[in-house]
């Protein structure tokens, strides 16, 4: 099977999987593939969790240290489209740890989310740097949507929140690039589309004027006809009063820019 076909099929098998929402069992159903990150999560507000930091952990078969990845999920939450992400990025040959950032809460349209995320990310990035199969100079953040903000947040200029180290790379689909400064401390990837009505292009294409060529690298790639989500397979549908449909060319074109990105920054 073609490396493009086998990469679609792993898309679609996320329609076949449980999803969760609010008040669903969250991260269970992936059993020994959970790992507890931090003893507290991030909560809107600056304020800290009850429960643990939770996270969906795969990682290459082959011993020694691996390039690893930290994956950020959107505002409705943890769910099958970052199991899958994980799951392509085993496929690439790096260890890939898909956060539960916000437990059972849905953040859409509540701000204070993505600063969380970032925070949670932070941890993350510090626990896999303990980790005997990580090579913690080559780990890279990856998000959707809040998560894409997120992922724009831990790697802007002058910013580390809630790490003591730093990420190599960043590759954020459809994020709100709105308040962003522009200047990012590491090499970064955007991926999205013209027909995204929840965050939309306008504002990266903002964002990429305000930075002026300053700081790490930041590839704007636009998908036409795409729409926020446009990598989560699913019929046409509305979410938050926003338009989401699946772009099956755009994903696989995505997946593709995210490999050969995460190859040349983390020289896989």
């Amino acid at each position: 099977m073609r490396k493009s076909h086998r990469l679609l099929a792993m898309i679609l098998i996320a329609a076949l999987l449980p999803r969760t929402a609010a008040g669903d069992v969250g991260l269970q159903w992936l059993g020994s593939d959970t790992v507890e990150v931090a003893a507290q999560h991030s909560v809107r507000g600056g304020r800290k969790s009850e429960g643990p930091l939770l996270g969906y952990l795969v990682r290459p078969e082959a011993p020694g240290r691996h390039p690893a990845v930290v994956v950020l999920h959107g505002c409705g939450g943890f769910g099958t489209n970052d199991v899958v992400a994980a799951d392509v990025l085993k496929s690439y040959g790096y260890a890939a740890l898909a956060l539960d950032s916000l437990g059972d809460e849905d953040s859409c349209g509540k701000p204070g989310g993505s600063l969380a995320e970032a925070q949670d990310a932070g941890l993350a990035l510090d626990w896999l740097a303990r980790q005997g199969f990580v090579d913690p100079d080559r780990v890279a953040v990856l998000g959707f949507s809040m998560g894409a903000t997120a992922t724009l947040d831990t790697v802007a200029a002058g910013e580390r929140p809630g790490s003591k180290g730093h990420f190599r790379a960043a590759v954020a689909f459809y994020p709100r690039c709105r308040q962003q400064p522009g200047p990012m401390a590491a090499p970064t990837l955007i991926l999205i589309g013209d027909r995204d009505d929840w965050t939309l292009l306008s504002w990266c294409q903002e964002m990429m004027t305000r930075r002026a060529g300053k700081g790490a690298p930041v590839d704007l790639v636009i998908y036409p006809g795409a729409t926020h989500a446009f990598n989560v397979p699913s019929a046409p549908r509305q979410s938050h009063s926003h338009h989401l449909e699946y772009d099956p060319q755009a994903t696989a074109d995505a997946w593709q820019r995210v490999r050969a990105f995460l190859q040349a920054e983390l020289k896989r």
